[in-house]
């Protein structure tokens, strides 16, 4: 175990049938850590981001919050995690003020409806706050979704692809929010194929082997 870090991922093997997606993968992440996963498509990219939020289990090896086994306490480590993936993760029939609002209750966080609206506004959905989700375009259901980023009292952020669908302001929230939240002592993993156009962070860039891509 690296002293210090918060999450640790330790050699690292899953496959998928006969190919090795993640081969031997080793990172550590501590607080303050901006962290990009890069490689080609098929990398394993997701397949790591998932095994790190403890949604896939690898095959070999292990993942270590603050030094303990990940599996052996997911419910702590689910209340230090924002995880967003390919798809958004929202209620269609809610409106993106009130998936905000659950979202922060499922934390037993009590709501702030300024700073609710407050993130809703900057990436663009002032216009759409009475419409329920469902009705809202895919790139609009994702920005609800990333507007989290603003409210949710977490340590850790794992992010895939946080910039699909994104105009240049949406972009640069978002930015800003990975800044602030690594200068508070936060720790952020993603992926993008996008530039981040960061001003006060260095990303730490982690490179998975074109070796283990699949045919």
């Amino acid at each position: 175990m690296t002293e210090g870090a918060l999450l640790q991922a330790n050699d690292i093997i899953t496959w998928r049938g006969e190919t090795c997606v993640l081969d031997g993968v080793s990172l550590n992440v501590s607080h303050g850590d901006v962290v990009q996963i890069v490689g080609p498509n098929g990398s394993g990219k997701t397949t790591l981001l998932r095994t790190l939020a403890g949604l896939a289990l690898a095959d070999e090896g292990e993942v270590y919050w603050q030094g303990a086994a990940l599996h052996t306490l997911r419910a702590e480590f689910q209340n230090e995690l924002l995880y967003l993936g390919h798809k958004p993760g929202i209620s269609g029939v809610l409106t993106p003020e009130q998936n905000l609002a659950a979202f922060l209750q499922l934390r037993h966080a009590v709501p702030d409806q300024n700073a609710l609206l407050e993130a809703l506004h900057a990436l663009g959905l002032g216009e759409r706050l009475a419409l329920p989700c469902r009705w809202l375009s895919a790139g609009q259901q994702r920005r609800v979704a990333l507007a989290r980023l603003a409210l949710e009292p977490v340590t850790l952020w794992i992010l895939d692809e946080p910039l699909n669908a994104l105009d240049v302001n949406g972009v640069e929230w978002v930015v800003s929010q990975i800044e602030t939240h690594a200068a508070n002592g936060g720790a952020v993993v993603f992926t993008t194929h996008q530039t981040m156009p960061f001003n006060t962070v260095q990303p730490i860039r982690f490179k998975l082997s074109d070796a283990v891509l699949g045919s």
